[in-house]
Parts: structure tokens; C-alpha cells; sequence
């Protein structure tokens, strides 16, 4: 997990891969879900998400929302649901 003088840099490696993680991340099987109980969406949120018709439109109304706050937690919700390699590919600045 990143430590918190670590976020701010964080969030700009997802702006930077976040052509990518739009088409990797998997918001439907449980993600949405983490992102409500651990507080980084809130329950309009995660709606306005789900509302997306595709999946790859899903990823990008999500990451929209991530703010330097919701990165620890984001990744930590990404481990949660089985999703190792994006944590892994986002730690790793797409590498």
C-alpha cells in the first residue's frame, strides 16, 4: 500500500494511465461496492457510475471521481476485490 506523502503523486500516475485503467479496471463484481462501505463514493455516486451503459464509460465516470484523499483507499479496494494486477500496474507506473 502507498503511504500518504506518497497520494498526491498517485493520483497523477492515474491521470497519466487512466486511458489504460479505463479499459483494465472491472468496477462491476464487487469494486463499487468496497468504494461505498470504505467511504471514497458516496451511494449517488456509485448510482451516477453504475448508470454508465458500457463498461469502459463505467471506468471513466469512476475514475473521474478519485481525488488525492480516495487514492489509499481506491487501491486498497482494488486489492479487495481481486484486482492485484492494477494495483500492481498502477504502483508500478504502468510498468
Amino acid at each position: 500500500m502507498i503511504h500518504i506523502d506518497e497520494v498526491t503523486s498517485t493520483l497523477s500516475v492515474f491521470a497519466t494511465l487512466k486511458y489504460r485503467l479505463r479499459q483494465l479496471i472491472e468496477p462491476d463484481f464487487g469494486l463499487l461496492d468496497h468504494l461505498l462501505s470504505l467511504q471514497v463514493l458516496t451511494l449517488e455516486q456509485v448510482a451516477d457510475v453504475r448508470s454508465e451503459r458500457t463498461v469502459y464509460r463505467r471506468n471513466h465516470a469512476l475514475l473521474d471521481l478519485l481525488t488525492a484523499e480516495k487514492c489509499d483507499n481506491f487501491l486498497d479496494a482494488l486489492q479487495r476485490t481481486g484486482q492485484q494486477h492494477i494495483l500492481n500496474f498502477i504502483t508500478q507506473n504502468g510498468g
